[in-house]
């Protein structure tokens, strides 16, 4: 009998019980063991089979449970991430993975010298519309990429409290959102020799950062690579435009799980995934002397993979696809972007 993977997970707000108490449940080789809420009763009313702890030290204490998901607000994943390792558990962190790389950088000697699984949720990695655009440079479709723009575009004018609207690292769009996007560009074309950022707080009452444009340079010969996102834009136009030497693709709207999963979706749904036609993306391209224009039918994206890798990965079968060494890099990144906005440069990236 296949070993199961026993979780905890740290939080029930709204990253907990959307993103990760859902997609644990859809699975396979992994279940919701544990959670801990602080107040309400939410957690136990939704999965009655698992233990409800009011306390964290309660997870950390518990024998039976194998991996630990840390999906409190980013100013706090450092602290429960090391905890957690500390008591001997394997650790799943929501992204961003920390607040600073030297953050990052302490937890994977902890997880190492323990013999220990991390890794951080960067579940947009299983975006239907992210791997149809691995698919598409996989099989050369595109040629090589010599431009790549990147937006993540919603219309949320009026400011919103809690943790995400302070004026202190971590907080903000660029954290927020920008990690996903600089997630995706580093495991589409590597990690870049240039970053340029202009971070902006462009709502009223706005305490954190709300829109970014960041660029990223790849030297002569790679991609110049663009990440953008604002919060007052009421017609979002391409998520991804990616120009090569043999063709361009566009691609529009948003992969639909999140939705799905706000809606109450628990993913083990038909069709779970699967993009409407009507966001399916172009592609136009020179193809074996042909010329090609056309709809892509987009991969359906499905977040439980993650969750399923980093349980065979626990138990030895398979290799762990998203590594803390790439999680730091994105937060890596974060760090020179802000450095760039604040002295208003191209800052040069050094190998490390």
């Amino acid at each position: 009998m296949n070993r199961i993977i026993r979780a905890g997970l740290i939080g029930f707000g709204f990253a907990g019980r959307t993103f990760h108490a859902p997609v644990i449940t859809a699975a396979e080789g992994i279940e919701l063991a544990a959670v801990v809420q602080r107040s309400g009763d939410e957690a136990a009313v939704r999965y009655p089979a698992s233990r409800i702890y009011r306390d964290v030290r309660e997870l950390y204490s518990d024998p039976t449970i194998d991996l630990v998901v840390v999906t409190t607000p980013s100013t706090a994943h450092y602290r429960f991430a090391k905890e957690a390792l500390l008591a001997g558990k394997h650790v799943v962190v929501e992204k961003p993975f920390t607040v600073t790389s030297a953050e990052a950088d302490e937890l994977i000697a902890l997880a190492k010298r323990a013999g220990l699984i991390l890794s951080v949720y960067h579940n947009r990695r299983w975006d239907g519309d992210f791997l149809t655009i691995a698919k598409l440079l996989e099989e050369g479709a595109l040629g090589d990429i010599v431009e790549a723009e990147f937006c993540w575009d919603r219309y949320r004018p009026n400011v919103v409290g809690g943790w995400r609207n302070v004026d202190e690292p971590g907080a903000g769009t660029f954290y927020d959102l920008g990690v996903h996007f600089l997630d995706q560009a580093l495991c589409l074309f590597g990690r870049p020799e240039t970053i340029r950022a202009d971070l902006r707080r462009t709502r009223a009452g706005a305490k954190a950062v709300d829109a970014f444009d960041v660029a990223l340079g790849y030297g002569s010969g790679g991609p110049a690579v663009r990440l953008k996102s604002s919060l007052l834009v009421q017609k979002p136009g391409p998520r991804y435009i990616l120009h090569g030497t043999r063709g361009t693709f566009v691609k529009s709207g948003e992969d639909p799980q999140e939705q799905a999963l706000k809606a109450g979706g628990t993913g083990l749904e038909p069709g779970w995934g699967q993009a409407s036609p009507e966001f399916w993306g172009d592609l136009h391209a020179d193809w074996g002397g042909l010329r090609v224009t056309g709809k892509v039918e987009t991969l359906p994206g499905r977040y439980a993979a993650y969750y399923e890798n980093v349980a065979a990965a626990i138990v030895g079968t398979r290799t762990l696809q998203v590594l803390p060494e790439q999680a730091r890099w994105a937060v890596r990144l974060i760090e020179l972007g802000l450095l760039s906005d604040r002295e208003k440069r191209t800052i040069r990236i050094e190998e490390e």
